[in-house]
């Protein structure tokens, strides 16, 4: 992704990004419920997905999850990324939204949301960029600023991770320094 592929429209809403929140179920994660026999519950994370975050992480921009359900995998996931705030069992992501920039020097007008489902709604309507992948809900792909190429859980947030990197005059040094150069 280079920037002379962005939009002046895109390439300013996500130039004042300093926060990215992710969804878990249907973007981190393919959105399926996986089961082992004794009932234990069982997700998958992209790596390309991983390492977009801490791409975004090492140019200085904070990473968050806001989930809905509650999963000790997310929380080893989000622990083993470095992701600076982690919420679960949050069903109004508005709310848990609105509660992290409460504690933080972040805002709405910093904030970059991507989600897959009605429950992601207000929080894409609310941040400064919202955004959505392709098999996500009709509305919430309405309302999204852009989406991703990708599905959720592989590498639709990778995709979104590059966006913002991108529109930041970031992206380029680091494949630079990928290749060597």
């Amino acid at each position: 992704m280079h920037l002379d592929s962005l939009s002046p429209q895109l390439r300013d809403a996500l130039s004042g990004i300093r926060l990215a929140v992710f969804d878990v179920d249907g973007i981190l994660t393919d959105g399926r419920l996986n089961f082992l026999a004794d009932g234990r519950e069982v997700k998958s994370f992209h790596t390309l997905d991983g390492l977009g975050i801490k791409l975004l992480q090492r140019c200085g921009i904070e990473t968050a999850i806001i989930t809905g359900r509650r999963s000790p995998q997310v929380e080893h996931r989000a622990e083993a990324l470095g992701i600076t705030y982690l919420r679960q069992g949050r069903e109004d992501k508005l709310v848990a939204l609105n509660e992290l920039w409460a504690h933080s020097d972040h805002s709405a007008a910093d904030t970059a949301y991507i989600g897959d489902d009605l429950p992601d709604l207000s929080a894409i309507r609310a941040c400064a960029f919202g955004a959505c992948v392709p098999n996500g809900h009709p509305l919430v792909r309405k309302d999204a600023n852009w989406t991703s190429t990708a599905a959720g859980g592989k590498g639709a947030a990778r995709e979104f991770c590059e966006l913002i990197l991108a529109a930041q005059n970031k992206l380029d040094a680091i494949y630079a320094e990928y290749r060597g150069c």
